[in-house]
């Protein structure tokens, strides 16, 4: 497996990573061994970067990640999440807020460290931008746990460019995660510039749209209840039909490079710049070693052009959340 850069501070990873959230949370959570088993695949095939979060479970994920990776710690690169508030009895979830005062993400970090199994966090981001703390206190927090040798790097989740500068001022951020694919390109405007000035690496989550840029999704497709796509508005029977545009693209592409769409779509993420590294999240073992295989298709100046001009002829239905 290749590997990039994330960021100027050496932070080095395989080039494509491993989103291990569904593992534990958003569907129905898979067989815990089942899960330890797969993981060390993904290592034996040259995966290094791993993401989780306290919120995926919440918990669970993260005890999962730390007990399989623990064989493996000197060889791989976690990265784990701060930021939402906790409730008493249900600890953090999405509907309970945020909570990124400097206290609460040192809780966070001691705890998190235990259920890694590690002595530091790897990539320590902000899940989500909290309105009632202001940024340099968070990237101050941050920092402070750097000194102490329990976090190695800093990141931030779904910031906008303004808040990214006035993070990385106090506490330079290694990685900026954020929403980003052949059919999701809003950050590509300020965002993805102010990330190659600052010298921050960016780490695309859903770079398979969900699922539906591998194509194996149709508008007959149904969810589980526990499947946050079943509540999603591009996961309708009709977004599903009118955005199959962007199947018939990568299908193309994909015959002429003798590569899945799922592969062109990661392809296509790898070729814009060389500190991007998507994080498609899987639990199975054929889909991994097809999305592995990504790394090895390699589009031309010509073929992004292609790609460019139809994606700007195709209207995208259905809000991504």
């Amino acid at each position: 497996m290749q590997k990039r850069k994330l960021g100027n501070n050496g932070l080095d990873v395989s080039a494509l990573g491993l989103g291990c959230m569904r593992m534990s949370f958003g569907d129905k959570p898979a067989d815990k061994n089942e899960m330890i088993t797969f993981l060390h695949q993904a290592v034996d095939r040259g995966v290094t970067f791993f993401d989780t979060a306290e919120v995926y479970g919440p918990f669970t994920n993260e005890e999962l990640v730390g007990e399989a990776l623990a064989p493996f710690r000197n060889q791989v690169v976690i990265a784990t999440k701060f930021g939402f508030a906790h409730e008493p009895g249900r600890g953090p979830h999405p509907g309970a807020g945020f909570d990124s005062r400097p206290e609460q993400i040192r809780r966070v970090a001691e705890a998190s460290l235990k259920r890694l199994r590690v002595d530091a966090i790897d990539l320590f981001y902000q899940h989500r931008m909290d309105p009632n703390v202001p940024i340099e206190d968070v990237a101050g927090a941050v920092r402070d746990l750097i000194k102490e040798g329990k976090v190695k790097h800093f990141g931030l989740s779904e910031a906008d460019a303004a808040t990214l500068r006035r993070a990385h001022a106090v506490q330079p951020v290694a990685a900026l995660q954020s929403e980003y694919s052949i059919w999701w390109r809003a950050i590509e405007a300020d965002i993805l510039p102010s990330c190659e000035e600052l010298g921050i690496g960016l780490v695309p989550y859903s770079p398979l749209g969900r699922g539906y840029l591998t194509g194996k999704i149709d508008e007959n497709t149904t969810y589980d209840s526990a499947d946050i796509r079943s509540r999603n508005p591009r996961f309708t029977a009709d977004a599903i039909k009118a955005n199959r545009g962007v199947i018939d693209l990568l299908e193309q592409i994909g015959v002429q490079k003798s590569a899945t769409t799922a592969q062109i779509a990661l392809a296509w993420l790898l070729a814009q710049k060389p500190w991007i590294v998507p994080i498609p999240g899987s639990r199975n073992l054929n889909r991994l070693e097809e999305n592995l295989g990504a790394a090895n298709v390699t589009l031309t100046a010509s073929d992004l052009a292609l790609i460019d001009a139809a994606m700007s002829k195709i209207n995208v239905i259905g809000d991504r959340y």
